[in-house]
């Protein structure tokens, strides 16, 4: 934890994203860190944990971290758990809550609370367009013979 909080604290005077750090532990090996990068790179889904999770992923030729642990400076923002659930490390941790990052100015408060809402009702709207078309290529899937389940 240590780490991922230091790895925060230095991105913090190079301006390439906010303070955020975050690794990934596999079977007791440093397999991969991240920073925030978001305005490095213009990219706002470049957060400390997706940066990580990209980097285990590559190293070890996989889409899920199997057998590994997330370390993060900070609480997963909405956007972040989500890519954590979809890596499947076996557990997560964090240094800080939620609420230190709205203390600091890093407000995910307001993603949690659209979340409950319809998406039509939210801040950016969601409509669905129906189209007889939606659902082939699910079909597709159903059916191939060459897909790997995830």
């Amino acid at each position: 934890m240590q780490q991922a909080i230091q790895l925060a604290l230095d991105n913090v005077p190079t301006g390439r994203g906010g303070p955020f750090g975050a690794l990934v532990v596999c079977k007791g090996q440093l397999i991969a860190t991240g920073v925030n990068l978001v305005t490095e790179t213009s990219d706002p889904t470049a957060h400390a944990e997706i940066v990580a999770i990209r980097a285990a992923c590559q190293k070890l030729s996989a889409f899920q971290l199997t057998d590994c642990e997330l370390y993060a400076s900070c609480e997963p923002c909405p956007m972040c758990l989500g890519a954590i659930y979809w890596a499947r490390p076996t557990k997560f941790y964090y240094a800080c809550n939620r609420q230190a990052a709205t203390a600091a100015g890093f407000d995910d408060a307001f993603i949690y609370d659209e979340m409950s809402f319809a998406p039509t009702n939210r801040r950016i709207p969601g409509y669905c367009i129906p189209s007889e078309l939606a659902a082939r290529p699910f079909e597709a899937w159903a059916k191939a013979g060459n897909k790997i389940p995830y």
